[in-house]
């Protein structure tokens, strides 16, 4: 049950990187941040209930209760229209906890590759609090992107493998997420400055070249 709401963790984040990229209108985008966020709750919920008190069942189902109340607190924030600043600050707790979790799936659980998975959410949580907390508006776009990739390599990717029983080789795998988040996301920051530090420069050109001699 918790790899389908993986999958759809995924798809989520697919979506909100779009809608960061201007692709997605935003209340259509709040509909379905509700959808998962209700199920990102129901689930945990319903894992910790039948995990028989096992003290590791209920740490791996605690962490989903972090991305549910997430898309929760954005879908009904963009349908009325509320200040960002208050899913800013709850990113930067989530981004502190998934460091945690992190910490508890290589130390306790064993689980490397979902290890590094969590230092993926750690980044990304921690964008949202720039972003969104402190309104650091030129991280839109590198955020966007960050977003979208995350939504296939955490959530989509994973959730595949592990219900069609082909995740296998966890450490090969974590080492593999591990270079691939450093090797991508370092790429990706050049790369969207690029167009912002265009647009400022094309208003100053057009002043200089305007200005009496």
């Amino acid at each position: 049950m918790g790899n389908v709401g993986l999958l759809f963790v995924g798809a989520v984040l697919f979506i909100n990187g779009m809608l960061l990229l201007g692709k997605v209108d935003a209340r259509s985008g709040a509909v379905f941040n509700l959808f998962i966020g209700a199920l990102q709750v129901l689930t945990p919920t319903y894992l910790i209930f039948t995990a028989d008190g096992d003290p590791l069942k209920i740490l791996a189902a605690s962490g989903i209760y972090l991305f549910g109340f997430t898309y929760l607190y954005v879908g009904i924030g963009l349908l009325a229209g509320l200040d960002s600043t208050g899913v800013g600050y709850y990113s930067l707790f989530v981004a502190i906890a998934a460091l945690g979790y992190s910490f508890a799936n290589f130390r306790l659980l064993k689980d490397y590759a979902f290890g590094v998975i969590w230092l993926y959410w750690a980044f990304l949580w921690f964008l949202f609090f720039l972003l969104l907390g402190l309104k650091m508006d030129s991280l839109t776009t590198y955020t966007g992107w960050v977003t979208a990739i995350q939504g296939w390599v955490t959530g989509v990717i994973p959730a595949a493998l592990l219900i069609s029983g082909y995740w296998k080789h966890p450490t090969e795998i974590a080492i593999a997420l591990g270079v691939f988040g450093v090797v991508v996301f370092a790429a990706l920051w050049p790369l969207t400055r690029k167009p912002q530090q265009a647009t400022r420069a094309a208003p100053e050109a057009r002043s200089a070249g305007s200005a009496p001699s």
